[in-house]
């Protein structure tokens, strides 16, 4: 466990240098203090997640992201006191304060202890028109990026958060990756497969799950790579009482021309090549098992369909914001762009 000390963040830091500190410490916590060390406040990665949704720059001053009431206990109790409060709170950090509010300790669940057995379902069966004829003979999943297949690397990005227990989804030259893959134990992780004999679509592949999953499971696109928390993505569907997560990322684009604003006949205003932003789909879904109630059995359904669909029941869903890397590996500047960028992104990570 790292020293508590390097997640204090000062009430002057921005959002971006708050991220810089939570990220670097592993801990997905910061607490915010005054010069006097003074609690202020403190910001979780959900805390970074919802300000981004909402629109804030990465400049804002964090006391403005923080949670300005956070649950603390006072110094000189024991620990189990502590931990019975963590438990009964479902806290996974505990700020200890003094008498004046200043604080002097952080406690932490132990994550050594926690098992991820939420199931990893991975839709693999697309044709990857797009990439031929580098896919002519082998699936786009298994295209080689940074020397070694893009599924080889999905699946360590899950397993490196505890996530083990795999359902690959395949159609096109199924054999290259059940022959490469076969039961996961070269990989030290659980594969099973289930077939799509015509095309399915990312949502209605699981109605061919052979039994329904009892804990909430990660869906996710075979074509992408990504240095997304799953751990974190896994407690945000739970923490919100989510039936479907969606994760996005946000997509900026510029309109060549001047944008003209009007009344009517009256000319309002002229911008002039305006950017815009909007949040798109990034491929990567949680769904609780009741989800799976809503997907028709043996049709073409795709997961954006389910989601207008839980939209129109009025059931809960919710979005999770990328801000890791991110990339999908559609066409063949995406590939070209993967192969370079990976021993920057991935192979850094593995050194360090």
């Amino acid at each position: 466990m790292k020293d508590w000390k390097s997640i204090l963040v000062r009430e002057e830091n921005t959002l971006l240098e708050t991220m810089r500190i939570i990220d670097k410490s592993s801990l997905q916590f910061a607490v915010v203090v005054n010069s006097d060390g003074m609690l202020l406040g403190t910001v979780t990665d959900g805390d970074i997640r919802r300000s981004i949704l909402r629109g804030d720059s990465l400049n804002v001053n964090i006391t403005r992201v923080m949670n300005p009431s956070p649950i603390t206990a006072l110094a000189g109790q024991s620990r189990n006191k502590y931990f019975r409060i963590m438990k009964t709170k479902k806290l996974k950090q505990l700020p200890i304060v003094d008498k004046n509010n200043r604080i002097i300790d952080i406690l932490f669940l132990d994550k050594a202890v926690s098992i991820n057995d939420n199931l990893v379902v991975l839709m693999v069966g697309g044709l990857g028109t797009r990439l031929r004829p580098l896919t002519n003979d082998i699936p786009k999943p298994m295209l080689q990026v940074g020397g070694k297949p893009i599924l080889e690397t999905i699946i360590e990005g899950f397993k490196q958060y505890g996530f083990t227990n795999f359902i690959l989804s395949v159609n096109y030259k199924k054999e290259v990756i059940q022959n490469y893959f076969q039961n996961g134990e070269a990989f030290d992780v659980n594969i099973s497969y289930i077939e799509e004999s015509k095309r399915m679509g990312t949502a209605g592949a699981l109605s061919l799950l052979p039994t329904k999953p009892l804990k909430p499971f990660f869906v996710m696109n075979g074509d992408l790579l990504t240095q997304v928390n799953f751990e974190q993505l896994m407690h945000y569907h739970m923490d919100n009482h989510s039936l479907a997560t969606m994760c996005v990322r946000e997509y900026e684009y510029q309109i060549p021309y001047g944008a003209i604003e009007t009344d009517g006949e009256k000319l309002v205003s002229i911008k002039e090549k305006p950017i815009h932003k909007s949040f798109v789909n990034a491929g990567i879904y949680v769904l609780s098992p009741e989800a799976l109630d809503y997907i028709p059995k043996n049709q073409f359904y795709d997961m954006p369909e389910l989601f207008q669909k839980l939209l129109g029941e009025e059931k809960k869903t919710t979005v999770f914001p990328i801000r890791e890397y991110w990339l999908d590996i559609g066409k063949m500047d995406d590939f070209r762009k993967a192969d370079y960028e990976y021993n920057e992104r991935f192979l850094k990570e593995e050194k360090e």
